[in-house]
């Protein structure tokens, strides 16, 4: 009898604004068999959204009726509307022999480190909190009230980065792509075990460098930057 493959699963979760769609994005073209789970919200689509792409877009009642079904790896409701990542993404990733890759908040992870405490967790910073803001406000689809509350959640959901394996600092966009490929080839490397090959030694050392324990130093300034007092109006 052949054994099913297990999936391996990252979970990748970062403040609103750190560039972390771009670095999913830019990790699914470039990195073979690593599934997308699509989470589902009952929020309406922004901009160009389509439904299937960036989110499964349901009802309320439609949402409700999959979290009696016991269909969700983990769900959680924020600024009033739910957000979930579905079962099925697993069983399709295993079926195909293929990875997955979770795009979820800090509450969702936290639930589901509970159900796959095997998962391999990224946390995206940004540089500090005024780049951060500067994002936000160059994206200019959110209304000042919702940048100001984007910011506030920032601060509190990045105090959970020790919870996560590794941080990534998302300040130069390709050295972040080529960490972010160094950590999922690396721990795909570290469960086939034996002997590494020239590149595979160089991913894992990359990778290694954004491992939790390693981090610190590049890390406290940051915190440092969003529990200053904000002064809002100069430049």
């Amino acid at each position: 009898m052949t054994s099913a493959h297990t999936p391996l699963v990252f979970i990748v979760s970062a403040p609103s604004g750190s560039g972390k769609s771009t670095l999913v994005n830019e990790l699914l073209k470039s990195v073979p068999d690593l599934d997308f789970s699509i989470s589902y919200t009952t929020r309406g689509p922004r901009g160009r959204e389509k439904n299937g792409k960036q989110y499964y877009f349901v009802s309320r009642s439609e949402f409700e009726k999959i979290i009696r079904e016991d269909e969700f790896l983990e769900y959680a409701e924020v600024f009033g509307n739910y957000y979930g990542t579905a079962r099925r993404f697993l069983r399709e990733a295993e079926q195909d022999g293929h990875d997955l890759l979770l795009d979820i908040d800090v509450q969702g992870a936290e639930q589901l480190h509970r159900k796959l405490p095997e998962a391999v967790s990224i946390f995206i910073l940004p540089p500090d909190r005024k780049t951060l803001e500067l994002r936000l406000r160059k994206r200019s689809e959110d209304a000042e009230e919702v940048i100001q509350r984007r910011l506030v959640t920032a601060s509190r959901e990045i105090e959970n980065y020790k919870k996560y394996t590794y941080i990534l600092v998302n300040d130069r966009l390709e050295e972040s792509i080529e960490r972010l490929k160094a950590m999922v080839e690396s721990e795909r490397l570290r469960r086939k075990g034996g002997a590494l090959s020239k590149d595979g030694r160089a991913a894992a050392a990359l990778a290694d460098r954004c491992r939790l324990a390693n981090v610190g130093d590049r890390v406290r300034p940051i915190l440092a930057s969003f529990s200053a007092p904000v002064v809002s109006g100069g430049h």
